[in-house]
């Protein structure tokens, strides 16, 4: 006797992928009320300006990238626009992965101590 093939219930999948996403939308909506009364319509990084027509360009962002942490008052978040949120995290991405010496909130670190010419000068005097 063939056994039957089960195709996956997607209309299942299809409720718990929206309903997933209207969970994520309100979550945000609260935040990102909070922050829009709080905080000056301004990018934070490159100074951009907005009003009610573009608002939507900008977003939210976590300094320390944890999307529940959300204090009331404000102390975890920033106002980016959408290119700079990007680079944000494209940056955080990289830190993660590859140690380019970018840390939480954008503060540099230094990911190197070698200096390579320190010492040119004397080794120069050296062979005159």
């Amino acid at each position: 006797m063939p056994l039957k093939k089960t195709k996956p219930n997607l209309n299942r999948l299809d409720q718990v992928v929206a309903e997933s996403l209207r969970n994520q939308q309100l979550r945000e909506q609260g935040y990102r009320e909070q922050a829009l009364k709080l905080y000056p319509w301004i990018c934070g990084r490159c100074g951009r300006e907005f009003v009610l027509k573009n608002l939507r360009e900008l977003t939210i962002h976590h300094k320390d990238h944890n999307h529940d942490h959300n204090p009331s008052d404000g102390s975890n978040w920033e106002l980016l626009c959408l290119y700079c949120h990007d680079n944000e995290h494209s940056r955080y991405t990289e830190e993660v992965l590859y140690g380019s010496g970018v840390v939480a909130g954008g503060e540099p670190k230094l990911s190197s101590t070698h200096k390579p010419f320190a010492d040119l000068e004397s080794l120069l005097k050296k062979k005159t």
